[in-house]
């Protein structure tokens, strides 16, 4: 049962609830400064060549508008100062379709638009490398040593000898984030300092980067960011659009407001790139794995490399005495892809989870069975004890709560008027870490009222951190919830962790929970006396009369944490319809079930969740951005061919939390939500849809074309 005095595990609403919907919460474009001005970026018409000549003399004519840069009177930044993917001006080499070339910077918005249109740009084009298809077959070794090879036994060799196995190739498409704040930025300089107003999932990562890109020292740079309009990745590292900003700002020497365009943002801020996955399974008759081979080809930029990690589920999901897990990449004309929500174990699990159900179909096994039976006892890819871990219990509870037994193992047996009904599990992983993060507590009392005030360079993404941080504190400093602030989103506040990676509320929570210790036990050691029952902070402000009292703490994770393995997992259950006429699909029910530790807010948890579903179910069913084989550009620009799953779309969903006590992976046993809850969907959409068909698609998204 939840303690009832505890507000950690308490399903609180959000506290910065009121602010975002009466419009008071402030996002990167609503911070007040005095006379902006306004930017637009001017974008490349070619995917390869060579500017030869930037005509912007009638563009400079135009009303209201106060400058244009291009490569030809940019300042000189640092390329190599941790900003992704380019584009800062720097030259005349085009590398892919939208490349930054120029920014006009205008009294008023609409000026800067019009005026944008105006520059006339002439190029030396080359025949860019867009077509994946073409040069898929030319791909070579990433350069990146984490993607190296890895292998155990012989997984060739046990596969030439098996007689039950699966060896299909999965694909999946280019995706875009596509939150719905766009990137945007306001930058405001005083004297050598400059303040950017800017939506960073990272704060002292976009402090470091963009200080280093602008030849500045950290302390130079003050990045503010107390609400995010979702980032999911593309807000983590930061792109050239927000040093830019600060060019622009300094150019014209007032405040510059930069706000990319939804049509702009699907060649500036990354992306999750296109992905072919050969997954090759071999299991004895009574379905023990004997192989397990996940080969990968993807694509980069021409000048840069990033290639998510589609084998990690593969490397620690199942027990299989041969595995090979490779990656190949080719380098193509398109913006650098970049970490995208459940980065590589989304896409890897849609690939694993698809082989696994088809594997189980061919032993004739139930596949919740066949993933039990080939359950590990420690971590296959380094041999580590698991912290903990809840795959078999979130298939079992799940399978019940679901109602598993009433699904026919053989496809097309369940049918409700025109539609065939499917039943479809998936399990998956995403790992868990806390990273270094500090924090300061200050205390005031006045009378017998005590209130604190929590600092630290955190980011929310819209995820609940300014809630979960509030319980946090509360419960370790003996306060009721309202008499707790915290403070987020500034890089002038004590340092910490990204949000990403599911490492935010791992990091900031025990953060603020040490500090919370601290300042506790600083309290008593200051009155000098000892007590019969531990008192907290509160009391301890009370009796010893103290007004203000404060500390800092710089938090890191246990030691002992790196003799484990630890990871959140879970197991998603679908249940689909799918047209006989038209081949169109309906999620009619989606269960995740999951074990991550402690639950921080079941709340809130739950939105973190059932938001990653619906991703999970847009990537199986509509997500896709379509490259342009002629021009390296994409078809696929705004939310109107973009296809983001609408509520319409969606049918009952449901979540529910194994009660998971986790002693080893950190102090609170925290391990986080906000990237497992995509690993695995689009592969149990997927599996469901076999199971009502009985048509086996190893191609996302799975549209009706593919099933007519």
């Amino acid at each position: 049962m939840q303690d009832t005095n505890k507000a950690i595990g308490s399903p609180i609403s959000r506290i910065d609830g009121i602010a975002k919907v009466t419009g008071k919460a402030a996002y990167s474009m609503d911070h007040p400064v005095k006379n902006p001005a306004y930017a637009i970026l001017i974008k490349s018409t070619i995917a390869a060549g060579r500017i030869t000549d930037i005509d912007s003399s009638e563009a400079e004519k135009a009303p209201g508008v106060l400058a244009i840069i291009t490569h030809k009177n940019a300042p000189k930044l640092n390329e190599k100062g941790g900003l992704r993917g380019g584009a800062l001006l720097q030259s005349p080499e085009i590398e892919f379709f939208g490349q930054h070339i120029g920014i006009v910077i205008a009294e008023t918005y609409e000026q800067a638009r019009y005026a944008s249109r105006l520059v006339n740009v002439a190029y030396d084009k080359r025949d860019p490398k867009v077509d994946f298809e073409k040069l898929a077959d030319k791909a070579r070794t990433p350069k990146d040593k984490e993607r190296d090879d890895l292998k155990k036994g012989d997984a060739k060799g046990a596969l030439n000898q098996a007689t039950i196995k699966v060896e299909e190739v999965y694909e999946t498409p280019i995706e875009h984030h596509h939150p719905l704040e766009p990137h945007a930025t306001i930058a405001e300089w005083d004297g050598d300092r400059v303040t950017l107003y800017n939506s960073s999932q990272i704060v002292n990562g976009a402090q470091n980067a963009t200080a280093a890109t602008l030849n500045l020292k950290p302390d130079q740079v003050r990045i503010v960011t107390p609400y995010i309009g979702g980032g999911f990745g593309s807000k983590g590292g930061q792109w050239a659009n927000l040093a830019l900003a600060a060019v622009a700002a300094r150019h014209v020497n007032r405040p510059v407001k930069l706000a990319l365009t939804r049509q702009q943002m699907v060649n500036s801020v990354g992306l999750r790139q296109r992905n072919l996955q050969k997954v090759s399974l071999a299991a004895t008759p009574d379905g023990k794995l004997t192989a397990l081979a996940h080969e990968i080809t993807t694509h980069c930029a021409i000048d840069n490399e990033f290639v998510e990690p589609c084998g990690d589920c593969s490397k620690v999901m199942y027990d299989a005495p041969n595995s090979l897990i490779t990656y190949r990449v080719v380098p193509m004309n398109l913006i650098l892809p970049t970490y995208t929500r459940g980065p590589g174990k989304s896409t890897g699990s849609f690939a694993l989870e698809s082989a696994m159900d088809e594997l189980a179909y061919k032993l004739k096994m139930d596949p919740i069975e066949f993933r039990i039976k080939n359950e590990p006892e420690r971590d296959p890819s380094n041999g580590k004890p698991w912290s903990s871990r809840t795959t078999v219990q979130c298939l079992r509870e799940g399978a019940k709560a679901f109602g598993w037994d009433k699904r026919k193992p053989e496809p097309r047996q369940s049918q409700q008027g025109n539609y065939w009904i499917g039943y479809g599990v998936a399990a998956g992983t995403y790992p868990a870490h806390q990273r270094p993060t500090s924090a300061i507590v200050k205390l005031k009392r006045n009378g017998n009222d005590v209130t604190a005030t929590v600092e630290l360079a955190a980011a929310d993404l819209g995820t609940g951190t300014y809630t979960i941080l509030t319980q946090t504190a509360a419960d370790a400093l003996g306060l009721p919830i309202p008499n707790v602030k915290v403070k987020l989103g500034d890089s002038d506040l004590p340092p910490a962790a990204g949000a990403v990676g599911s490492v935010g509320a791992a990091s900031y929570a025990n953060a603020v929970n040490d500090a919370c210790q601290k300042i506790t036990e600083e309290l008593v050691a200051k009155s000098g006396k000892q007590f019969f029952a531990p008192p907290t902070a509160a009391q301890l402000m009370r009796t010893e009369k103290m007004t203000e009292f404060q500390t800092r703490v710089d938090s890191k994770p246990p030691e002992e944490a790196e003799q484990y393995s630890a990871h959140s997992f879970n197991a998603n259950f679908a249940e689909v319809a799918v047209n006989k006429s038209t081949g169109m699909v309906r999620v009619k029910r989606f269960l995740a079930v999951t074990g991550a530790g402690t639950i921080l807010n079941p709340k809130t948890a739950r939105s973190q969740i059932i938001g990653g579903n619906v991703w999970g179910i847009g990537m199986a069913l509509t997500e896709e951005s379509v490259v342009d084989p002629r021009w390296g550009n994409f078809v696929t620009r705004s939310l109107a061919d973009y296809h983001v799953p609408s509520n319409l779309d969606i049918g009952d969903l449901d979540a529910m939390f194994i009660r998971e006590e986790d002693p080893h992976v950190n102090t609170l046993g925290i391990k986080g939500l906000g990237e497992v809850g995509i690993v695995g969907v689009a592969a149990a959409v997927a599996n469901a849809i076999f199971n009502a068909t009985g048509k086996r698609i190893r191609e996302l998204p799975i549209t009706p074309d593919k099933l007519l």
